[in-house]
């Protein structure tokens, strides 16, 4: 029999931005695959690269562009045989029309999310959003949820400068749970504004959030989750074309 991966390839991830969020796609992608045997898994290859430089400072015009270290990035993925690609960083999706001009498909998280976000919540809703500023400012997400019906719900800049963002830093220095307890009272925040859903748009989110506990009675939706099954589906519907 021929294997998956000589006739179709392999799940290209473009990471490390940061680590731990790569980490965490992968765990889920395992995890949301519907397999009994290693062979019904989805072959990855993973580049986990966490000197692109910063995409926040980028995208706010001061800082050095991550493209083409990106593109670089995707191209070796390419290389090493990736037929379909996902990138398990939100921020970086900024520069995602430039990166999916390429021979493969690429999947696009937010897409991925507002498609996990139709099965929890229907439209219309205001949807709260835990995001980078950089996320914010490049308005992916608020187009696509406007798209499906739905409006948007931002952080303060009280909530991302007291809250969101030293989370995000405490998630990437190791202190996991503490970025977590910072990521709960964001998610409060934006429910107490009238949020019914929060979209977990940073992929240092989730993962601080298994460690100190979802915020109660919050509906999250895990965007590193939904792209992990956006995957799976796309790669399925390709190995049995």
């Amino acid at each position: 029999m021929t294997h998956a991966f000589a006739r179709r390839g392999a799940l290209g991830v473009l990471g490390g931005m940061g680590p731990l969020a790569t980490a965490d796609f992968f765990a889920k992608l395992v995890a949301v695959t519907p397999a009994a045997r290693d062979e019904e898994h989805v072959p990855v290859v993973l580049a986990s690269l966490p000197d692109i430089p910063p995409r926040v400072p980028a995208i706010l015009g001061h800082g050095e562009s991550p493209l083409p270290a990106l593109i670089d990035a995707r191209d070796r993925l390419l290389a090493a045989g990736a037929s379909l690609l996902a990138m398990p960083c939100n921020t970086a999706h900024h520069w995602f029309d430039a990166l999916a001009q390429c021979p493969v498909p690429m999947l696009h998280i937010a897409d991925a999310a507002v498609g996990a976000l139709r099965e929890a919540v229907a439209a219309p809703a205001a949807i709260g959003l835990v995001a980078t500023r950089g996320t914010l400012h490049s308005g992916f997400y608020e187009r696509r949820l406007a798209l499906a019906g739905y409006s948007l719900i931002e952080p303060s800049e009280g909530e991302l400068s007291r809250t969101i963002e030293p989370a995000i830093a405490a998630v990437k220095s190791g202190a996991v749970r503490a970025g977590g307890e910072g990521f709960q009272q964001a998610a409060r925040a934006l429910a107490a504004r009238g949020a019914r859903a929060v979209i977990l748009a940073c992929t240092e989110v989730p993962p601080a959030l298994a460690a100190a506990g979802p915020p109660p009675g919050i509906a999250c939706v895990d965007a590193t989750e939904a792209l992990a099954r956006a995957c799976v589906t796309a790669w399925r519907g390709m190995v049995d074309a």
